[in-house]
């Protein structure tokens, strides 16, 4: 069984580098497929830090009357934790308020000069409350305008937000069936380029394979040197693709950048490198030996 595994081995190593131009192609139409499949991997990641900054920015904000004191403030907040659909709550005193309302209008002399006079604070202390799922707002919109909270709540500005939050919603759910479907889609392209790519590959070692089955070899060791030869196809576009793709992300990391300053492309990418080609590699030499399997058993009758 050694011996076998061996000349099986040795002869999948052979095949790989004798068949010239037809094991070239085989290897570019893996790299390619490979490489639209680590595409897609970084566009994923992009896609989730870009839907996430999105989501941190929505919120919904609860302001109460001037009259309404720090303990019901607290009680409010008490029974909106409890609630599974909010992730976390920020309370925003009057005196808060005010400062950073100053902070915001410093340059405006005339604003300045109008709170200045004032004798009391006109702003009102808030709750501003950011959901685990924006799909969850209305659930915790409903939960503010009950009648209980009616005397204590001037306002909720989440009919102000409710568009911009179902339309992320809408993304997001949108995204994700785009995603799945685009993958699905791509990996049985891939598959079938990949294998008429090594059904020709196959086709051109038909003789040798009539002249095996003539000595008696047995059909897992016809099959074993194209599995092994399809199995180093993968391999080798896997890390081919990687290569190919480390320029692209320096070059477009400084432009995510601009975009999304919380994305570090080129750290991501460098930072999992060794997780993207694990990746890379076992769908690799899925594809190629899945592929060589198929053409062996269907195309040349072993």
């Amino acid at each position: 069984m050694i011996t076998n595994l061996y000349r099986i081995i040795k002869y999948g190593v052979q095949g790989f580098f004798r068949n010239g131009w037809a094991s070239v192609s085989a290897l570019l139409v893996i790299m390619l497929a490979l490489f639209v499949f680590l595409a897609l991997i970084i566009f994923n990641v992009l896609t989730v830090n870009a839907l996430n900054v999105l989501r941190d920015k929505i919120d919904i904000s609860v302001y109460f009357q001037p009259n309404v004191s720090e303990e019901d403030i607290t009680k409010v907040r008490q029974s909106l934790e409890s609630l599974k659909e909010i992730k976390n709550i920020q309370y925003i005193s009057r005196n808060e308020a005010l400062a950073l309302f100053q902070e915001r209008h410093k340059n405006d002399e005339t604003i300045s000069k109008a709170i200045s006079v004032l004798d009391d604070n006109p702003l009102s202390a808030s709750l501003n409350i950011k959901a685990n799922d924006p799909r969850d707002y209305p659930v915790i919109a409903s939960y503010l305008n009950n009648e209980n909270l009616k005397n204590l709540i001037d306002q909720v500005n989440y009919n102000q937000n409710q568009l911009v939050i179902n339309r992320l919603a809408k993304i997001l759910e949108t995204g994700g069936k785009i995603g799945l479907g685009l993958t699905v889609i791509l990996s049985l392209v891939a598959i079938f380029v990949t294998l008429n790519t090594i059904i020709l590959a196959i086709y051109s070692t038909k003789d040798e394979i009539s002249i095996m089955r003539l000595v008696g070899a047995s059909n897992k060791f016809i099959r074993g040197p194209y599995i092994i030869q399809g199995a180093l196809y993968g391999v080798s576009a896997a890390i081919l693709s990687l290569i190919l793709m480390a320029p692209l992300i320096y070059i477009s990391s400084p432009y995510v950048k601009i975009l999304m300053p919380e994305m570090n492309l080129q750290g991501y990418f460098y930072g999992n490198l060794l997780k993207l080609l694990g990746y890379q590699i076992l769908l690799g030499i899925a594809l190629g030996a899945v592929s060589s399997i198929i053409a062996v058993r269907k195309y040349l009758k072993i």
